[in-house]
């Protein structure tokens, strides 16, 4: 009997970025064994980008890299070298799955596109993510998670009403599209499980992260209306703000949808006089501002964390705006062991995502930290791929491995 959910899984994982590493966790942590095929000569960016330990830059040395990619196996290899195709050939015969997430023919120029996959295993599943599909006459546009937020409109109404489209906090597409692929990949195993058949899965990032924004597009197809940049406002809440508490840079966001809603806040806030000139949402949306101005003035006497907790105990929606010291200090993520301080040969306690899910009948696998980059080649050649003594001293002699 199967110990974790996915531990019959194999998969190769030639990736960059977050979308790829965070889609292949779910599997790695759930007892897939994942070998992260990386190569100097094409660098991943997650062994690039800050921050470094002690800022000291190092492809080993990455805490971006660590945080999305615990329990896998490295095996470095020089992918244009032509000694590789054995090296290649062994690892697509070896695999269950290959999840990539380059732009559409990167991997073509490796040898690796999925016709050339295919012919060497039948029935592989290949899982293709890049920023707009395979497909379409902007499939072949290079772009981060940062451009297509842009893309997706996302930045169009971001910001002010006063002012000018504004960028999201990190590459925010890139946190929407691993759950689709996940979900995928997951659906691909299972097809292949019941027919023994693989086949490709081309998941497009721009299109995956739209479903985000169903709201305004729907408003536009069936209205005609363009939404346009609310701040922190609700066309159906009020208030909905982030406000000013005691202490430096403190703050917390509190939302009224419902009358019920509006009768405990001014409960909470000791029914001061003022509150009488917002009896309905409609009063409270015509003077938003007046509103926000006179909530304020009480907040700012308060703790964040002592607004939230007055305003929750009597059913109104607030919560603490926390910075990363908060979360990492949070009492419940640290219940749930949801980030995993693993012990990193070079880096040495070093933080990790945990898993975001529990399954009851199916623990989470005894997590290993990222690994240094190709530190696990020699392991993976000899124990899944069969190269014996002589044929791996051959390719490492003529640096196939870099």
């Amino acid at each position: 009997m199967r110990k974790y959910i996915f531990e019959d899984i194999k998969i190769v994982e030639i990736t960059s970025g977050m979308v790829g590493p965070w889609a292949t966790t779910y599997f790695a942590n759930h007892g897939a064994t994942v070998i992260l095929l990386e190569s100097m000569t094409a660098l991943s960016i997650s062994r690039t980008t800050m921050p470094f330990k002690n800022n000291k830059p190092g492809v080993n040395n990455t805490g971006f890299g660590a945080l999305l990619s615990p329990n896998r196996h490295s095996m470095s290899l020089n992918l244009r070298h032509p000694q590789s195709f054995e090296v290649k050939k062994r690892l697509i015969k070896w695999a269950d799955v290959i999840v990539e997430n380059y732009a559409p023919g990167v991997m073509e120029r490796w040898g690796l596109s999925y016709d050339e996959v295919r012919e060497i295993k039948p029935d592989i599943i290949m899982a293709r993510a890049s920023s707009q599909g395979q497909t379409g006459p902007y499939a072949s546009h290079p772009a981060y998670g940062f451009q297509l937020s842009s893309l997706c409109g996302f930045s169009h109404i971001t910001g002010w009403p006063d002012g000018e489209p504004q960028s999201l906090a990190g590459a925010y597409t890139d946190t929407i599209a691993p759950r689709f692929f996940a979900i995928a990949i997951i659906t691909a195993l299972d097809f292949k499980r019941r027919t023994g058949k693989g086949q490709l899965i081309d998941l497009s990032e721009f299109e995956a992260s739209l479903e985000f924004l169903i709201p305004p597009l729907l408003d536009y197809l069936i209205n005609g209306k363009v939404a346009s940049r609310i701040a922190n406002s609700c066309s159906y809440a009020a208030p909905h703000q982030v406000y000013k508490c005691r202490g430096e840079d403190r703050w917390c966001a509190i939302t009224v949808f419902t009358d019920q809603q509006w009768i405990s806040f001014c409960n909470v806030i000791g029914n001061p006089p003022w509150t009488n000139k917002f009896p309905t949402l409609i009063e409270r949306k015509r003077r938003e501002e007046e509103l926000d101005r006179l909530i304020e003035e009480w907040t700012v006497n308060f703790t964040a964390e002592g607004v939230m907790e007055m305003m929750q105990k009597l059913g109104v929606p607030a919560g603490v705006v926390e910075s990363p010291e908060d979360i990492c200090q949070d009492p419940q993520l640290q219940d749930r062991n949801a980030i995993w301080l693993l012990n990193h040969k070079e880096m040495g306690p070093t933080p990790h995502y945990g898993q975001f899910f529990e399954l009851s009948k199916c623990p989470t696998k005894e997590p290993m930290p990222y690994p240094c980059l190709g530190e696990d080649t020699e392991y993976i050649c000899k124990e899944y791929l069969g190269f014996s003594e002589e044929e791996f001293d051959k390719l490492l002699v003529d640096n196939v491995f870099e």
